[in-house]
């Protein structure tokens, strides 16, 4: 996945925001609340950053492909960075994109996911 690819999907889902911050990086947020970032990559390849379960942090930290987000977990946070970006693993990042959105979605207020139309959001997309 490229980051055009990366931003075409985050934009699909409902009530998000884009940003451009923190060091040019693609910032997208659902009720102000970041689910994903795409940015910050060693070797100016594509990566991207997401928020996970905790099961699904301890299975990616010790995954080929995947590390702890940097920034965000060395403060505790359940946050993985995806480093290998060629193709392979584009199904699995639209899951875990998928994933954190309904995690940060879900942890918003109910008055608030009312207000962005978003109450009882569980879809997962593919």
């Amino acid at each position: 996945m490229n980051y055009d690819e990366f931003n075409a999907f985050c934009g699909s889902f409902p009530a998000t925001s884009h940003v451009v911050q923190w060091g040019n990086s693609d910032v997208w947020k659902v009720g102000d609340k970041v689910f994903a970032i795409g940015g910050w990559s060693k070797n100016g390849q594509a990566a991207f950053i997401f928020k996970v379960s905790d099961l699904n942090f301890d299975f990616l930290s010790n995954s080929e492909g995947y590390q702890p987000a940097p920034y965000f977990a060395n403060r505790g946070m359940k946050w993985i960075q995806q480093i290998d970006t060629e193709g392979n693993l584009d199904e699995d990042l639209k899951y875990y994109l998928s994933e954190s959105y309904r995690i940060v979605a879900n942890g918003l207020s109910k008055k608030r996911q009312a207000e962005l139309g978003i109450l009882c959001q569980s879809e997962k997309r593919t």
